[in-house]
């Protein structure tokens, strides 16, 4: 049986905890990665004959400063792709027809994404009283905005970032910068010019939006540069069947064949499992933390001759509300977006299906899923045929749900920690789902467990 003495395990090789080893290591720690499978989690890139496809994060923004220090450690900047412009374009679903998102006061004056009386309900915003409880984001949009606004926007986004259910996701917690917009300032709008006005003064090179960011040979390139750089720390296809406070201070970790202890331990795996490692000695906390839901969803990747495709394909890519009736949440432009993502004459569509509203996709077969993507994208997109390839991923944790009492429930699970010295964690369950959410906050806790 094994032993070694790391300053740090890190139980989980995705993304949270492939950054988190990085950033302590960079700090001069000695770490140990423990996953169960093959490291880089949801992040997967396939390469087949000539297609890039993603089976999970299809891009990120470069918006947050961990990031930005991440990909310049590892001298990935270079390897950055430009989006193209057509990236700043979101389609929405509106009566049978893709209406694009405003992008401007005039394009706002004109869209018919929403109605008069939608529009001029927002003049209303800025003498709406903050809230005094927590709201879910549907609530928060609807004193807000208006239903208008919750249909045409608000869903549709929550649909893209969460698949979840604007009335269970709590504003505070998924939402948060938008809340803090009314929370600090009174109003949204309020808010938003301030934001502006900080923008401006303080000249920082990504603003608020970010820039849209992959890489030459996929997503994937990110997660496999910190793999190779972390081998000699990396443990994969180990599951960790225990954890286990070690009498004196300190943590034991067992898997199947080897052990390993160390004086302070990340969780870095999803709720579901954590709270099983936490279960044998703090049940109340294991007990919070698989309160946390998760959605299921399918990616499908869908590759068609140019000519099989009417519509332009000139944006992100397009979300549909679920108060137009279809199944499918939304559908990504990858080779209108990227370089490389498609041969000449080729479009690659890849759409995502399932969610909190649509439990169980996961339990059909690729045919089933692949074709009620189809049957959803043909009138939308006008498309011909048959896609001449198809790859269906399935991901039955795809994305945490910060549901209503989310806060609350991650803080009296840290109180609960709280006599057990040495044990935290970082993942996308706790301070935001992004990709690069999960590394600036990899970064942040490296810093906070060992200051310069």
């Amino acid at each position: 049986m094994e032993q070694a003495q790391p300053d740090f395990l890190v139980i989980g090789g995705g993304i949270s905890g492939l950054a988190c080893a990085w950033f302590l290591q960079q700090r001069g720690a000695k770490v140990r990665v423990l996953e169960a499978g093959r490291a880089g989690g949801k992040i997967q890139t396939l390469q087949q004959q000539g297609y890039l496809i993603e089976r999970g994060p299809n891009s990120t923004l470069d918006n947050r400063p961990g990031f930005h220090r991440l990909l310049t450690e590892l001298e990935l900047l270079t390897e950055r792709v430009q989006p193209s412009a057509a990236a700043k374009r979101r389609y929405v679903l509106k009566n049978g027809h893709l209406h694009p998102l405003p992008g401007g006061p005039v394009d706002f004056l004109r869209t018919p994404l929403f109605s008069w009386q939608d529009k001029l309900r927002l003049l209303a915003e800025p003498f709406i009283s903050p809230a005094q409880q927590e709201e879910s984001v549907a609530d928060f949009v609807r004193r807000r905005l208006g239903q208008g606004f919750l249909d045409y926007a608000i869903n549709p986004f929550v649909s893209g970032v969460y698949a979840g259910d604007p009335e269970r996701l709590s504003v505070q917690a998924a939402t948060a910068r938008v809340y803090r917009l009314e929370a600090e300032q009174g109003s949204l709008f309020k808010g938003a010019l301030a934001l502006m006005r900080q923008k401006r003064s303080s000249q920082l090179e990504t603003g608020p939006s970010g820039t849209l960011t992959s890489f030459k040979q996929g997503m994937q390139q990110l997660s496999e540069c910190l793999r190779q750089r972390l081998a000699t720390v990396l443990s994969e296809q180990c599951p960790v069947t225990a954890l286990q406070p070690v009498t004196g201070g300190g943590w034991l970790v067992e898997s199947a064949t080897q052990q390993w202890q160390a004086k302070q331990v990340i969780l870095a795996c999803p709720a579901p499992q954590a709270a099983q490692l936490i279960a044998p000695w703090q049940p109340q906390v294991a007990t919070l933390l698989g309160q946390i839901a998760y959605a299921e969803v399918a990616s499908v990747s869908l590759a068609f001759a140019r000519a099989q495709v009417e519509h332009a394909l000139d944006g992100f890519g397009a979300l549909f509300p679920r108060c137009e009736g279809v199944t499918t949440l939304g559908v990504l432009f990858p080779s209108s977006l990227f370089s490389g993502r498609a041969p000449d004459g080729k479009v690659l569509l890849t759409a995502f299906i399932g969610g909190r509203l649509h439990p169980g996709i996961c339990q059909h077969s690729d045919e089933a899923i692949s074709q009620q993507v189809l049957e959803d994208l043909r009138p939308l997109l006008g498309i011909r045929g048959q896609p001449e390839q198809h790859w269906v991923s399935r991901w039955p944790q795809a994305i945490p749900q910060y549901e209503l009492g989310h806060l609350q429930r991650l803080q009296q699970a840290q109180q609960g920690l709280a006599a057990y010295p040495g044990v935290h964690w970082r993942a996308n369950w706790s301070d935001g789902v992004s990709l690069a959410d999960c590394v600036d906050q990899a970064a942040q806790l490296a810093e906070r467990l060992l200051p310069a």
